[in-house]
């Protein structure tokens, strides 16, 4: 077993991965950004190191800074987490040739599985079923209007040959829909995966997204520990996991026969460590036809939603992960996996779902996670901290266990009643609607909820302020807590006696006591149809495309710009038909939530 692992990652993962490795007795080393001085991953780990300030590029995905970090504090392995680095192929090489251990599979199996038209040929290969499509990169429009009229028909999906997570995902309804799906995927792939190729899928309507978790060592053993059913998603990106799957969706036979699949995918890349096999179910509620079962793509990587499994099957897939990679054999052999209870995850993100899952980075006022049996909380934040629009939304992840299906949702319910998050706007309001509609109870994939504006604006709310800390509880406190750095490496020095003036010196105070947010303000919709001509941004973010020009004519809904913010794409469309008199707004440049994108003046006021 490795002596000192570094953690190349932030948030709920990172804190994660350190807990297992206190358990495994081995020290761990946090890097981290400016942003995250004081973030309960680098209070956590045993030692930790700034990687500069700045977006991610310049830190979390810097290769030279986190191996420089890795020799410097002697870490002989490095574990990737998800996101940033986790499925670079070249980082998992540069960490071989450094003489580092990457905690994952190897290069050669990130290769073969990160193009995802690699991973379809290679699949095919080996006898596992794909949804019927292209295995060759499609080059252009014209080659894509070709192939989805001979060979594939409408709907269908047109997807990012580096993608995943959602990113460089479009469906093309019909002939008039492909251009604009081909170069939406194609720009997400270039943005996402400096990969801009894309290819060809048939469209499956309203499919189960189901998964199956795999364990493999250097020894050649590889074992499955059951499905999740991941089916509840918006824009392509998972809310809410479940383990196993609704016992009508997956039944014994199926579960060995999906399990023997991902055994074999993972066999075919020679496959190391913890990695997930992500399929398509194609089957509805009370149908009687023979559901199919296609490979969409394998995961390189722990998964956000390994917690659920972690519950039903009682097996720690990070430690196991991180005994592979040291070359150890797995714990468990296949016939030591059985699933018992069921388990759900609701991922807390700071997103309104009322404006279409808008991110919605802010500070941290109070915050108290639930407790109680069968309930546990994977988190990276804590009172006094920030969700950047930097990186990703999420908050939280919120997992329980019961003995079924009907029981845990009623515990999630009473779990997600006790959450406490204040100053941010979450999705709580919009799990505790879903889990509680028919179609939750009848395990349906919920698509019809996802997609219904009407139904998703029902969840706006007010964001509930902090509370500001009282000037007499500051005066009272004798002892706090500073960070320091020295060489880049972070020290926390404790300090004895009244506080110091200003909340501390460069190095900056590390207590939970950051500056309270400002209380923030429902902004009321003006609309459709008329109301206010000014159309407000709804979030804070990168204005990534303008469509328009100061002049255009515009019909209600219109796609005006798209801004991204958190790693999501958001399409803004007019609130009202008219014309654009001001469009203060600058493809590449920042926006705050609240500026405005365009002034909208209707159609008499424009002939006034």
């Amino acid at each position: 077993m490795f002596s000192k692992v570094l953690v190349a990652n932030r948030g709920e993962i990172a804190v994660r991965i350190v807990r297992a490795l206190e358990e495994l007795g081995v020290a761990s080393v946090a890097v981290y950004s400016e942003l995250d001085r004081d973030a309960p991953h680098v209070r956590r780990a045993s030692e930790a190191y700034n990687l500069s300030d700045g977006p991610a590029a310049e830190n979390y995905l810097s290769v030279e800074k986190i191996l420089d970090v890795a020799a410097r504090a002697g870490a002989e392995a490095i574990h990737p987490g998800y996101g940033f680095l986790a499925e670079n192929a070249p980082f998992a090489k540069a960490c071989e040739d450094a003489g580092v251990v990457f905690i994952g599979p190897p290069a050669s199996a990130i290769e073969a599985m990160g193009s995802k038209t690699r991973a379809r040929e290679l699949m095919q290969a080996a006898g596992v079923p794909i949804v019927p499509g292209t295995v060759e990169p499609v080059a252009t429009v014209a080659d894509a209007m070709k192939i989805a009229k001979r060979e594939i028909g409408f709907p269908v999906a047109v997807k990012a040959a580096g993608g995943g997570g959602g990113k460089g995902f479009r469906v093309a309804l019909s002939e008039e829909d492909l251009e604009g799906a081909f170069e939406g995927s194609s720009r997400e792939g270039e943005k996402f995966f400096s990969d801009p190729t894309v290819y060809l899928e048939r469209y499956l309507h309203d499919p189960r997204h189901v998964e199956v978790q795999i364990l493999a060592d250097r020894l050649g053993n590889v074992i499955h520990l059951g499905e999740r059913d991941c089916s509840i998603q918006r824009r392509h990106q998972k809310v809410i996991e479940e383990s196993p799957a609704p016992e009508w969706v997956v039944d014994p036979q199926m579960r060995e026969r999906i399990g023997e699949i991902g055994v074999n995918a993972a066999k075919a890349v020679n496959y190391v460590g913890a990695g997930t096999i992500e399929g398509l179910f194609s089957t509805h509620a009370g149908d009687q036809s023979e559901p199919e079962y296609f490979f969409l793509e394998m995961n390189t990587r722990v998964q956000v939603e390994h917690c659920v499994t972690e519950m039903t099957t009682g097996i720690d897939i990070v430690k196991e992960g991180i005994r592979a990679a040291a070359g150890e054999e797995l714990s468990y052999a296949q016939t030591d996996v059985e699933l018992r209870g069921h388990a759900i995850e609701c991922r807390i993100n700071a997103e309104d779902a009322s404006k279409n899952f808008a991110p919605a980075p802010g500070k941290i006022g109070a915050y108290r996670e639930p407790t109680g049996p069968g309930v546990r909380v994977d988190s990276g934040v804590q009172a006094g901290g920030e969700v950047s629009p930097m990186y990703d939304p999420m908050v939280a992840k919120l997992i329980v266990w019961d003995a079924d299906r009907e029981q845990a949702t009623k515990r999630m319910l009473r779990a997600l009643q006790e959450f406490e998050i204040e100053g941010l706007k979450t999705l709580i309001p919009f799990h505790q609607a879903l889990l509680a509609s028919e179609q939750w109870v009848k395990g349906e994939t919920c698509r019809d909820l996802l997609e219904d504006k009407k139904w998703l604006k029902t969840l706006a709310f007010d964001a509930p302020a902090p509370v500001p800390a009282e000037a007499e509880d500051e005066a009272e406190k004798v002892e706090q807590t500073y960070a320091v750095e020295i060489s880049g490496k972070r020290f926390d020095v404790r300090v004895v006696g009244p506080p110091f003036a200003g909340g501390g010196g460069g190095g900056g105070a590390a207590s939970n006591g950051a500056a309270p947010a400002p209380k923030r303000t429902q902004r009321k919709s003006s609309g459709g149809g008329g109301g206010a001509d000014v159309l407000p941004s709804p979030l804070q973010g990168n204005m990534w495309k303008v469509l328009v020009k100061q002049g255009d004519k515009v019909q209600e809904g219109q796609l005006l710009c798209i801004i991204e913010a958190m790693k999501m794409e958001n399409e803004i469309t007019a609130h009202k038909a008219g014309t654009i008199a001001e469009l203060p707004i600058v493809e590449g440049e920042p926006i705050q939530a609240g500026a405005p994108i365009a002034t909208i003046t209707s159609a008499a006021e424009s002939e006034g």
